[in-house]
């Protein structure tokens, strides 16, 4: 059984992190980017699928090509961003399924059932994005997600080799700088959005 972590633990994933919109000029290495994935590829998601393809942009070229496509303001992020990570939803993701469930014939659930292949690439790539989220934090980096792109232009720029592959969102990621956060917005009590049936 596990123990419930330290208050500490719990204001660095949840209760004091916040989404930042700026970074302090300090580097994120490509060690901190596989730990990050070496983390979030353990959260749970249908039948061990794995939908998420991310391309982390971390070169001026990356980014400039990323800003191009993105809202102005949004822009701005990436480009002052140490990292900012396309997370990307493979469409055909149950291809890899025999690897990855090897526990029943799992792909042939999805293969010719376009609609459901892409309920489930959506639902679980954003899942993988939360842990993506969560996993920066609990690594001591902070991210930035966000909206706000064109996702077919950012699909031909950063996915044509991989056409089964579209973007779902993307996230800047760095050390946080306390100055471009926003005061937190409300979050209401559990009766407010919940029911114990």
């Amino acid at each position: 059984m596990s123990e419930p972590l330290s208050d500490s633990a719990l204001d660095q994933l949840f209760r004091t992190a916040r989404t930042y919109n700026g970074y302090l000029d300090q580097p994120v290495s490509d060690a901190q980017l596989h730990a990050i994935w070496d983390l979030m590829k353990f959260g749970p998601t249908s039948a061990n699928c794995l939908p998420a393809r991310i391309i982390w942009c971390t070169s001026d070229a990356a980014k400039q090509k990323l800003a191009a496509l993105a809202m102005p303001a949004n822009a701005e992020k990436i480009l002052v961003a140490p990292v900012t990570a396309i997370i990307g939803m493979d469409l055909e993701f149950y291809e890899n399924l025999p690897e990855l469930f090897p526990h029943t014939d799992a792909s042939s659930w999805f293969v010719g059932n376009e609609e459901l292949a892409k309920t489930t690439a959506f639902r679980n790539s954003s899942l993988q994005g939360a842990y993506f989220i969560l996993a920066a934090r609990a690594l001591g980096l902070d991210t930035g997600a966000m909206s706000g792109f064109n996702n077919a232009a950012v699909d031909e720029a950063f996915f044509a080799d991989q056409p089964s592959v579209k973007s779902n969102f993307i996230s800047t990621l760095g050390y946080g700088d306390p100055s471009t956060i926003f005061e937190r917005s409300p979050r209401p009590d559990f009766g407010r959005f919940n029911r114990i049936a």
